[in-house]
């Protein structure tokens, strides 16, 4: 019987300039749909596990076109929820070289952010789920959003429930009056795993390794100063068995290196280094490795390094891949991590 995993939050339909253009540029825009949890239940559909991704849509052809894509991708469905206005919408301007990409948000109002505690049968969804995955993103769209995700978490734990969060620090994103610092404490205080970068734990928690700018490390990053971070992270929330702390470099915008660090039962596991040299789109890249996580966590029991070895690949290949989805299979991240990265053509 396959894994099954539930992951909770929006999914928004993503307008993107085409190529390089600036917004002020462009004429048209290439339409795809998005968002972080149901990013992360579209890699482990591919990964061959069972994904199930709940949220709530409005009813309309959008929306209707929004499931249909999920589906295409072997996402199970059946529990989002129909109501409400609008989808939240997206507008990606990608950067280029020394121009950073943007972002411009147009989702509120949106049916998630007006969802409310009840509206949705947590307990019959996590009946045989094996894994339940949420991110900061949901919490900061509206107290309603925040009260359902806490209510999903808590439900989760008493059904035995491994959750998982990416921390996800949206600043723009938390404009209903409370701060991120006020609403994720007990959020994070039902979770087993966390994810996190070095800003997300700072800007949430006021956690930060000694001594560290990452403007000023020219895409290096020493993976061994955040095992502060993670301890700090472990002491806050000691449900936690595992955090998890991914390492970009940012060279410039087409130019990152990557990689990660797992910190469980007292040792920091570190990943190797990826140079990612040309970047074809890193929307989603914590998301894809969020998702090769939870597979590498589910599928080799025990072994952390293997489960962090096959994230860190995995997000590597998403940045070779346009829009939000990781569209690889576990052969593809499996040979990444055997050390193929030729690019040579299959045949």
């Amino acid at each position: 019987m396959s894994k099954k995993i539930v992951t909770f939050g929006e999914i928004m339909l993503r307008l993107a300039t085409p190529g390089y253009e600036r917004f002020s540029q462009a004429t048209q825009f290439t339409a795809t749909f998005g968002g972080g949890e149901s990013n992360v239940a579209v890699s482990l559909a591919n990964y061959g596990l069972n994904a199930e991704f709940i949220t709530r849509l409005p009813n309309n052809d959008i929306a209707d076109s929004c499931i249909m894509n999920l589906r295409k991708h072997n996402v199970c469905t059946k529990n989002i929820i129909r109501g409400g206005e609008r989808m939240g919408i997206y507008f990606l301007e990608t950067g280029a070289v020394a121009r950073a990409s943007k972002v411009v948000y147009d989702r509120a109002h949106s049916s998630i952010a007006e969802i409310q505690p009840g509206m949705i049968n947590w307990r019959e969804i996590f009946k045989d789920a094996d894994w339940f995955h949420w991110t900061g993103i949901t919490p900061a769209i509206s107290q309603g959003a925040a009260d359902t995700c806490l209510e999903a978490i808590k439900i989760a734990n008493e059904m035995g429930v491994t959750v998982s969060t990416d921390l996800n620090f949206r600043k723009n994103l938390w404009k209903y009056g409370k701060s991120a610092s006020e609403i994720m404490p007990k959020l994070v205080a039902g979770c087993d795993v966390i994810l996190g970068n070095e800003e997300d734990a700072e800007k949430v928690f006021g956690i930060k390794p000694e001594g560290f700018e990452v403007a000023h490390t020219g895409g290096e990053v020493n993976a061994a100063e955040f095992e502060s971070v993670c301890k700090q992270l472990m002491a806050k929330f000691p449900r936690a068995k595992k955090v998890i702390i991914t390492l970009r470099g940012s060279i410039n915008a087409n130019h990152n290196t990557w990689r990660g660090c797992l910190y469980s039962n007292g040792s920091l596991k570190i990943s190797k280094a990826y140079d990612i040299t040309h970047i074809v789109d890193r929307v989603g890249g914590g998301d894809s490795f969020m998702g090769g996580l939870i597979y590498g966590l589910l599928t080799f029991t025990g072994d952390d390094q293997k489960a962090l070895e096959f994230a860190v690949a995995a997000s590597c290949l998403k940045h070779t891949i346009y829009g939000d989805y990781n569209l690889v299979t576990v052969t593809e991240v499996e040979a990444l991590m055997g050390g193929d990265g030729s690019g040579r053509v299959q045949r």
